[in-house]
């Protein structure tokens, strides 16, 4: 019979195998999100933010992180449905006369694989957005797309090329249990490339089947049945909700998810699941910040690297 003192035993040593980044996605997109972000933060339990730095809000979520020192901020690539950085007139076969990338994303990224001359240009946002973030003065803590664009070759092939030279050191891996099979060929592949680019990346990652709804109950349903490894949940919060912030965004129930991060009931419930949380840069320290190794093991040995 299993007593209660040897199950709290095992439950103490499933938590230990566990670490995880709570993070919202969008920072910059909205004063209502970048408000959001920050009650997130300082007030709940969001580890990160990514930042997309062509947006209109985007300094204004640069002058919130600049006060949340615990807030580790990324670089929110966005390369369909949104703004881009450079003028139009430096990338016309990517957005149309307003300097924004439409939604069309299957065309547009046969168009990156196939057309040189589109992923020059493709390049040249790239690198204009990494440099835009540099430019904030924040810590680069990760890179991830909108709606996950990173995960198509060609840009991850820019992303990880380009952004060595500015500090790169993680990537999101969007790979949630029950992908549709059609991606999962894609995952490993990106899997791999990041492995031998030696590119920190998360083993898996919550929040797609759930985006835009990730509110408390959906939260405490994918706490309660954690993995081991490192897991990234990624949120849409706002102080206001769907079409609101964006018109692509219609349904999407910010202000419920940002409810979810400041409830006591998950709090709690993280705290007992997976007690070591933060960003990408604490979760994955780069090793020549680290102490000598003590005799016999390395600091942080069983934590899962990429």
């Amino acid at each position: 019979m299993t007593t209660a003192v040897g199950k709290a035993t095992v439950e103490t040593a499933a938590a230990a195998r566990r670490t995880l980044i709570l993070t919202a996605d969008d920072f910059g997109l909205h004063p209502a999100v970048n408000e959001a972000v920050e009650r997130a933060c300082r007030d709940g339990v969001l580890n990160a933010a990514s930042l997309m730095v062509g947006a209109g809000a985007a300094a204004d979520a640069v002058a919130r992180a600049r006060r949340l020192p615990g807030l580790r901020v990324g670089l929110h690539l966005v390369l369909a449905d949104g703004p881009a950085v450079l003028p139009p007139a430096r990338i016309p076969a990517l957005v149309d006369a307003q300097g924004r990338f439409g939604s069309a994303m299957a065309r547009d990224g046969a168009r990156f694989f196939f057309l040189p001359h589109v992923r020059r240009q493709l390049a040249a946002e790239i690198r204009a957005q990494f440099a835009a973030f540099a430019a904030t003065g924040l810590a680069l803590d990760h890179v991830n797309a909108h709606k996950h664009f990173h995960l198509h070759p060609t840009v991850l092939g820019l992303v990880l090329r380009i952004g060595r030279e500015f500090g790169l050191r993680a990537v999101r891996l969007p790979g949630e249990a029950r992908a549709p099979r059609l991606l999962r060929p894609w995952l490993a592949l990106a899997r791999r490339r990041l492995d031998a680019a030696g590119v920190a990346h998360n083993d898996y990652v919550i929040g797609i089947a759930d985006s835009g709804a990730m509110d408390e109950r959906a939260l405490l349903r994918a706490l309660a049945r954690l993995p081991a490894g490192v897991g990234e949940i990624y949120f849409h919060p706002g102080v206001v909700s769907g079409a609101e912030i964006a018109p692509a965004m219609h349904g999407y129930r910010h202000a419920d998810e940002l409810a979810a991060l400041l409830s006591p009931r998950v709090r709690a419930a993280l705290d007992h699941a997976v007690p070591r949380r933060g960003g990408f840069s604490d979760l994955f320290p780069d090793p020549l910040d680290l102490p000598d190794p003590p005799p016999g093991g390395a600091p942080g040995a069983g934590m899962t690297a990429a």
